[in-house]
């Protein structure tokens, strides 16, 4: 009994200092709120039955997102095709902009997400976890079970092609 509820604090606590990056993560992954709270849920259902079995967690921010990436990654391929980012970019608190500024900043920034939702699944998930998410290559790494050299490459070409879009204008079907 002691362990379960130890377990049960342990979860209640990573849920109470993860649950909103990660919902935030999974929606940016998905664009769908409902289902991003399912995922979220279903992370720390996975996440407490893991410290049920007596296993440990050294790094419990890593477990829970690489947690949260493969059960959304399951989903996605479950539900394809399915818009992957919301507009993200558009959450400005500045009330300075001039209504030109906010239309021309909403424009950037819809065809910034564009651009990214139009990648290969593995440049827009390596893209989010360092770029938008901040995580380490080492994090990024354990999350998506690759090796550091590989997320360092994909990210490269990944914002190579990024790039590429933008400057050419070029949205696609996400299949670059």
């Amino acid at each position: 009994m002691e362990k379960d509820a130890g377990d049960q604090e342990q979860i209640i606590e990573w849920y109470d200092m993860y649950s909103l990056s990660l919902f935030k993560y999974i929606l940016k992954m998905i664009h769908d709120a409902q289902q991003a709270e399912d995922l979220l849920q279903d992370t720390f259902i996975k996440a407490y039955t893991y410290l049920m079995r007596g296993k440990d967690v050294d790094y419990p921010k890593t477990f829970l997102y690489r947690t949260a990436h493969n059960l959304t990654i399951d989903h996605i391929r479950k539900h394809k095709p399915i818009r992957m980012i919301k507009d993200f970019f558009n959450n400005r608190e500045d009330p300075g902009p001039s209504v030109e500024d906010v239309i021309e900043i909403q424009e950037s920034s819809q065809e910034l997400f564009d651009a990214l939702y139009s990648l290969k699944a593995n440049y827009r998930q390596v893209i989010i976890l360092r770029r938008v998410e901040e995580f380490s290559v080492k994090d990024t790494a354990e999350i998506l079970g690759w090796t550091e050299s590989k997320v360092k490459s994909t990210l490269f070409r990944g914002l190579q092609k990024l790039e590429e879009k933008l400057q050419k204008g070029d949205v696609g079907d996400g299949q670059s």
